[in-house]
């Protein structure tokens, strides 16, 4: 089974307990952030398969650590889902989908649809994963063939 790593980033401490508690299950691992800053130096060092992000938070908001994100190339593809309690206007939507979100939860937050959407997307996560394993296979065995051939070919 693949360990998945989720990224929580708020900047009440309650809140992480709250996603922490709703969240915590067999094969995840669950990193906490309370500031962008802090996210981002976690997102340098861990191979994080979902970001649950706050969208206000005071210094780097959530729009501009998701943009920070989209700029690196290991950091670009991996999903942000926005949690946020401002309002539902489309002009702040519209801004998280722009800055890169794949979803949008508003709080208060109903745990059975935020577990539901993390583990759609922790399930194409491991897609995802389990298609590197079998193509890095599969351009292993073509180079052994290839090299085979290549020393059969010396031979004659």
């Amino acid at each position: 089974m693949i360990e998945q790593k989720l990224l929580l980033v708020d900047d009440q401490p309650a809140n992480l307990v709250s996603l922490e508690a709703i969240l915590e299950d067999e094969g995840r691992t669950l990193l906490k952030a309370e500031s962008g800053q802090e996210a981002l130096k976690i997102l340098l060092k861990e191979d994080v398969s979902l970001v649950l992000l706050d969208v206000q938070m005071p210094g780097m908001d959530g729009f501009e650590v998701a943009e920070l994100m989209r700029q690196r190339k290991d950091t670009q593809t991996i999903p942000i889902i926005f949690v946020t309690a401002i309002s539902k206007e489309k002009k702040y939507v519209f801004k998280g989908y722009q800055a890169g979100a794949v979803d949008y939860l508003f709080k208060p937050l109903d745990p059975l649809i935020l577990k539901s959407k993390v583990n759609f997307f922790l399930e194409l996560d491991r897609q995802r994963r389990e298609l590197q394993v079998k193509l890095k296979e599969a351009q292993a065995h073509r180079a052994a063939y290839e090299a085979e051939k290549r020393n059969r070919g010396q031979g004659e």
